[in-house]
């Protein structure tokens, strides 16, 4: 799913942690994603390797490998998303290993300017809920956490589109530039209690993305690794 412009893509009343060094929590997670491990230079091919999609101005994004992350760095209006096919299950939290090293100037959701420097999206099952516009496909639950500058920690977020079924989450809001962060977040319980499920399905779609649409300056964002848990 993307962010508003994108594919047209808290009271957080579940549970999200966050370290700024290493997580002590020791179960074995269910799925990882590690863009760690790689030697500099350019991504596309390895990603496309894995299975991603690429979609809009991703290519824009110049992906690419560095000091053992993966990188996203634009300096125009672009919004571009990275898109994965998964089936795990069942699965009760993520962790994200990622950073911001310049945030899109302009950004502002609470006036509708959805931009982010890299937000990660998981999508849950294949029913399509209606997206809100005869123009924007309908599209499965999904829920974008992403790092923001001025937003606000606790608050869920809606865009444009999506409405029903979608939910954004700034976790964590502010970190300053350059510094790596770890977020732990509670899928489970934000999807029962943001959607009023008492079943969670499985995940079928993993993503990541940047769109500077609507602001100046561009941005550049890290990811490092991503990792589902099941308790």
């Amino acid at each position: 799913m993307l962010l508003e412009d994108t594919f047209l893509l808290f009271s957080i009343l579940g549970v999200c942690l966050l370290w700024l060094g290493t997580p002590g929590a020791t179960a074995a997670p269910l799925h990882t994603i590690d863009f760690s491990g790689h030697p500099d230079g350019p991504a596309e091919e390895w990603l496309k390797q894995q299975g991603f999609t690429f979609r809009l101005d991703a290519d824009d994004l110049q992906p690419h490998f560095k000091n053992n992350r993966l990188v996203l760095h634009t300096v125009r209006r672009k919004a571009g998303l990275f898109e994965l096919p998964l089936h795990v299950s069942p699965v009760k939290r993520i962790r994200i290993h990622w950073g911001v090293e310049r945030y899109p100037r302009g950004a502002d959701w609470s006036q509708g300017i959805t931009a982010v420097p890299i937000a990660v999206m998981t999508t849950f099952g294949t029913k399509k809920i209606k997206s809100g516009s005869l123009f924007v496909p309908n599209a499965p639950y999904f829920i974008g956490l992403f790092l923001g500058e001025k937003e606000q920690t606790n608050r869920a977020y809606t865009g444009n589109y999506y409405k029903t079924g979608g939910r954004y989450f700034c976790t964590p809001c502010g970190v300053p530039v350059g510094e790596r962060v770890v977020t732990e977040f509670d899928l489970d319980q934000t999807f029962r209690t943001q959607f009023g499920q008492t079943v969670v399905p499985p995940i079928s779609r993993f993503g990541f993305q940047m769109n500077t649409r609507g602001t100046s300056g561009g941005a550049r964002a890290f990811l490092e690794k991503v990792e589902y848990f099941s308790e």
